[in-house]
């Protein structure tokens, strides 16, 4: 059986390519839906800019991981509330992103 537990742990694969952190981390995974015991998953998510230019590679690549897990279906919900911020970054991320930027 699927588990929000298992997606959480597989998105954190996902790297964004501009900033170099996994988008969980990044505080961009907002919400994880498992339906039809675990055939369908929707990934609420958002983007840390709104012309954001990896949008379709990392949609791409989250619900290709998704669905490696087994689930038959798997969407994004994408979305811009609210809008991303460095604080929704997780205490390791933001660590990292003072190195970096």
């Amino acid at each position: 059986m699927i588990t929000e537990e298992m997606i959480y742990e597989e998105l954190k694969e996902v790297v964004d390519p501009e900033i170099q952190i996994d988008v969980v981390n990044l505080g961009m995974i907002y919400g994880v839906m498992i339906e039809d015991e675990g055939k369908k998953v929707i990934v609420r998510m958002t983007l840390t800019t709104m012309g954001c230019p990896a949008m379709e590679q990392l949609q791409d690549e989250i619900v290709s991981r998704v669905k490696a897990l087994g689930v038959e279906e798997a969407y994004i919900d994408l979305t811009f509330d609210p809008p991303w911020s460095k604080e929704m970054m997780s205490d390791e991320a933001k660590m990292v992103f003072r190195y970096l930027f």
